[in-house]
């Protein structure tokens, strides 16, 4: 009996060792990651998210390393050596995408898409800044004539969420415009490979959801791509000119929902809607005007009547021909945007100046034919 006391002591010891591993095991299983982050510094390197999305590593500008960590939810510049001169393009654009880039496709994606059959395309971004470096943000999203899975697209929009630094898009600013809820810079231009339009914030954007099809009406309206035309991808991600390190994107989602007519075009049975879109400031405004054909035919030489309130005068328009300035107004097609093909619309606006309290215009009618407003 006398032995058994020192084994019981140890055994005694063991039980409280395994259980303390046990519980040690356990902890850290909770704490850690599933797996471990990727991190790619191949010069084209990719690999895939949530069983859906590519992430790139896309160093196109430059010679000098990039690489950029990948997580469940997006990727981080984990280093960007060098710098390329803030007048020309930039290093590179690490970027999350759904859709199509140079023949890599993301999983179950369905783009290439014509934008006659998608109903709306939800999206949402969140981005991580940093202040050490010279770079844009941007959503790009990709526009071709063609279903195409390589090589360049004939349009690119690029959404700048943020920029820091002398940087600024291709081309030159040709006006503002209200897309989405937000006000932006519309600049226009082509890089000698393809027309790009860009809308720039006016400040910094952290995160933001929005549907892409209110992008694409503005570059369909603008005569930068047509509604036959095929999206072939959405991709966030930077464009870094000096450094980069440490900007991320820090989640991202993207649906393309098909079925549901054309970009914007209207639900229910009503032949014409009209959106109307405005950003207001003391004394001025701005209209964003979307009209939709809702019938089985084609518009041919649209006409869009409807009337100020009192003390609205237009003072500017793009994108239509106004006849009128105050009181009854009508706006028509131009030579590019004349007509609205069936299951359609266009897009055009105007800026003026108001006396008292703003209000909207109480109708509109296509032709002569009244249009249910949204």
């Amino acid at each position: 009996m006398q032995q058994s006391k020192p084994r019981a002591r140890v055994r005694a010891l063991l039980g409280t060792l395994l259980t303390s591993l046990l519980a040690l095991t356990a902890l850290l299983t909770a704490t850690s990651p599933s797996h471990a982050d990727t991190t790619i510094c191949e010069q084209y390197g990719s690999t895939t998210i949530q069983g859906r999305y590519v992430v790139q590593n896309n160093r196109w500008g430059t010679s000098a390393t990039q690489c950029v960590t990948v997580t469940d939810s997006g990727f981080r510049i984990a280093q960007a050596d060098g710098s390329v001169p803030t007048n020309g393009a930039p290093k590179s654009y690490p970027s999350v995408f759904n859709g199509c880039h140079y023949t890599n496709c993301s999983p179950g994606t369905n783009l290439p898409a014509r934008l006659s059959s998608i109903s709306s395309a939800p999206t949402s971004i969140s981005y991580g800044y940093v202040s050490n470096a010279v770079y844009d943000a941007a959503y790009d999203i990709w526009l071709d004539p063609t279903p195409r899975t390589d090589g360049v697209n004939r349009t690119e929009i690029m959404v700048w969420l943020n920029h820091v630094g002398p940087v600024q898009p291709v081309g030159s600013q040709t006006g503002t415009a209200t897309v989405a809820g937000r006000s932006w810079q519309v600049w226009s231009g082509n890089n000698g490979s393809n027309d790009v339009l860009s809308f720039v914030a006016p400040s910094a954007i952290g995160s933001w959801s929005f549907d892409v099809m209110d992008f694409l009406r503005q570059a369909v309206s603008r005569g930068l791509a047509q509604d036959n035309w095929y999206l072939t991808s959405v991709q966030a991600g930077f464009e870094p000119w000096q450094n980069g390190a440490g900007l991320a994107v820090t989640s991202f989602s993207s649906t393309v929902n098909l079925g549901g007519g054309t970009p914007g075009g209207p639900g229910g049975s009503s032949a014409c809607k009209v959106t109307y879109g405005t950003n207001v400031w003391q004394g001025g405004f701005t209209a964003d005007v979307t009209v939709a054909n809702g019938g089985s035919s084609p518009v041919n030489g649209w006409n869009l009547a409807f009337t100020l309130p009192a003390g609205q005068k237009v003072t500017s328009a793009w994108n239509a021909n106004l006849s009128g300035s105050s009181g009854a107004v009508t706006a028509g097609g131009t030579q590019y945007n004349g007509n609205i093909a069936a299951g359609g619309q266009v897009s055009f606006g105007f800026q003026g100046t108001y006396d008292g309290a703003f209000a909207k215009p109480a109708g509109f009618t296509l032709n002569g034919t009244a249009c249910t407003v949204a």
